[in-house]
């Protein structure tokens, strides 16, 4: 079972300097609606391709819109020896919800 990160325990730890790679697979078009600054941005059909970007030894938290593609994501990482990964339960819209209210949810 892939474990979860809240937005509100994404952005403490990020504000704290410790914060995990944040890997966003949503398409392109959904970054120019809402975006976090600071992310890797590889879209869900291109991780097989572009596993070679990430390294297996950080740590990881998957971001989607809502938490589905990112959960499949995270568990397909998990299968291929990553240890440290997590989604991001909620997505986009949860960080719209409890961290930043103005970004534009679709």
């Amino acid at each position: 079972m892939v474990r979860e990160i809240t937005a509100t325990e994404l952005k403490a730890r990020r504000d704290a300097g410790r914060g995990p790679v944040v890997l966003d697979v949503r398409e392109p078009w959904e970054l120019e609606i809402a975006s976090l600054p600071g992310v890797v941005h590889i879209p869900t059909g291109e991780i097989q391709q572009r596993l070679g970007e990430l390294n297996a030894g950080d740590e990881i938290v998957v971001m989607c819109r809502s938490g589905g593609r990112s959960r499949e994501v995270a568990r397909y990482l998990e299968q291929q020896g990553f240890r440290s990964v997590a989604n991001l339960a909620g997505g986009i819209l949860a960080w719209g919800r409890e961290v930043d209210p103005t970004l534009r949810a679709y």
